[in-house]
């Protein structure tokens, strides 16, 4: 039986012909994504804001904007209202008040009380609840998470390899976590901890790849020293091709089976580390292999200064 290659043998793409394009693009995205996540500002799931989060159930299909008017009439505050798949359940979030837990719990309370009363068979299912300290506490080590990871991630590249492509992992760290905080401020999903552990987990899958694209060019630095380094990064991608093409395939299958029939409560998760297996596959290509030829590597950039005066030791 013949096995199915998805990247056909001796496949010869020239991926360096876009690269000023590609890294056009990606600046540009990149800095909107900032700047927009900056302007609008993340939906913040009650893990990182605090205050009180409850589902509701609704007999038949209920327009959000009457389901916000009438939330609004029981002055319980400005509500966030988000609905979960369809025009009969929604998410009601409501902001911390002040005062004492016993606050939180008479607002719930209230809202049990009068959304069945306006919206007869309705169900209101019991509150979440996070109290400010403990969700300014994880707002914190979720962003500590993030970027001590990246900082680490980054220093292993440098003492692993050379410091440009230190260099270059960071820089494509944070254009993978730049592009999806971007994308969560403009969808305006919430983000929560399972948000945070999906961050986490596309900066380890993005350097995955990149550290196998970095070590295949690792070595073709060694054995082709003559070679013009475009040259030698569009061999190194096509050698790694196939690997990072049926890797990322196989992922986004899985995440997305994940988000079209798993529980709502994962969703966030799923979209966020398909988003970033996207992203990480093209920035694996475009950030992390072109930042070596704006920071000067050659084929002999890291050969020893004896090794360049012997005769015959530069292989062509």
């Amino acid at each position: 039986m013949k096995l199915l290659k998805l990247v056909p043998d001796h496949t010869n793409i020239d991926f360096m012909r876009w690269r000023n394009l590609a890294v056009i693009l990606s600046t540009f995205l990149t800095v909107a994504s900032l700047a927009y996540t900056a302007y609008r500002g993340l939906n913040l799931g009650i893990d990182f804001v605090g205050g009180q989060v409850v589902r509701v159930e609704f007999a038949q299909p209920v327009h959000i904007e009457d389901l916000r008017s009438r939330v609004a009439q029981l002055g319980v505050g400005e509500a966030s209202i988000q609905a979960l798949g369809n025009d009969r359940v929604y998410q009601v979030r409501l902001p911390k008040p002040e005062g004492a837990d016993a606050a939180s719990n008479q607002i719930v309370s209230k809202l049990r009380a009068a959304i069945p009363q306006e919206f007869p068979g309705a169900r209101v299912d019991a509150g979440e609840s996070v109290s400010g300290k403990v969700s300014e506490e994880l707002a914190a080590d979720g962003l500590k998470a993030i970027l001590f990871a990246m900082i680490g991630i980054a220093i292993y590249i440098w003492i692993r390899f050379e410091w440009q492509f230190g260099v270059g992992a960071l820089l494509t760290l944070a254009h993978d976590v730049s592009m999806t905080l971007g994308f969560f401020a403009f969808t305006r999903l919430q983000v929560d901890l399972n948000v945070v552990a999906a961050l986490l987990t596309i900066v380890g899958y993005s350097l995955n790849d990149t550290v196998v694209i970095y070590d295949r060019i690792r070595e073709n630095l060694r054995k082709y020293r003559k070679m013009p380094i475009l040259e030698l990064l569009n061999l190194s991608l096509n050698e790694t091709l196939a690997r990072t093409v049926v890797t990322s395939l196989t992922v986004l299958i899985a995440l997305g089976v994940l988000m079209a029939i798993g529980p709502e409560v994962v969703f966030g998760l799923a979209i966020a580390i398909f988003l970033g297996v996207l992203i990480g596959t093209y920035s694996s290509i475009y950030i992390s292999a072109p930042v070596l030829v704006w920071l000067k590597v050659t084929g002999d950039s890291f050969v020893p200064a004896e090794e360049k005066t012997t005769p015959g030791a530069n292989p062509a």
